[in-house]
């Protein structure tokens, strides 16, 4: 795996696998997700990849009434808004994603602190799946 570059790519065939992948830097130990080439905390290059466990806690949410055509294709409306948030990883990366298994009608129901484990969404785009990072309650 050393050979794999830290790009958007490499971070999208890994979900298609589910896998959640981050990078840990071998200078300081600094984790991020999704990975990034170079520490920004220390600006080392010396990278290496990390699979995340892949369970985190809820840090921020939004609930989202009117979003982009996909969304709206999948019925999320006005009246079905669907939830957009921050995880912090049980190893320290935060990283969005879509939060399912909210009640996003009422949004003062859903608890910042909540823990989440990972779960892999399936979107067929013509002749191609993609597949979106998505949590859910434990």
């Amino acid at each position: 795996m050393t050979n794999i570059p830290f790009n958007d790519t490499s971070y999208e065939r890994f979900l298609n696998e589910n896998k959640l992948m981050g990078s840990k830097c071998a200078q300081c130990g600094a984790v991020y997700a999704p990975p990034r080439p170079v520490c920004i905390k220390c600006h080392s290059g010396s990278m290496e990849w990390l699979e995340m466990s892949g369970k985190g806690k809820l840090s921020a949410f939004t609930c989202i009434a009117v979003g982009p055509p996909a969304m709206c294709n999948e019925g999320y409306d006005r009246n079905n808004p669907y939830c957009s948030g921050v995880v912090e990883l049980d190893e320290g990366a935060r990283v969005v994603a879509r939060i399912n298994g909210m009640n996003t009608k009422i949004p003062e129901s859903i608890n910042i602190g909540t823990l989440l484990k990972v779960a892999f969404l399936r979107r067929d785009e013509g002749d191609r799946v993609e597949t979106i990072l998505a949590f859910e309650p434990l």
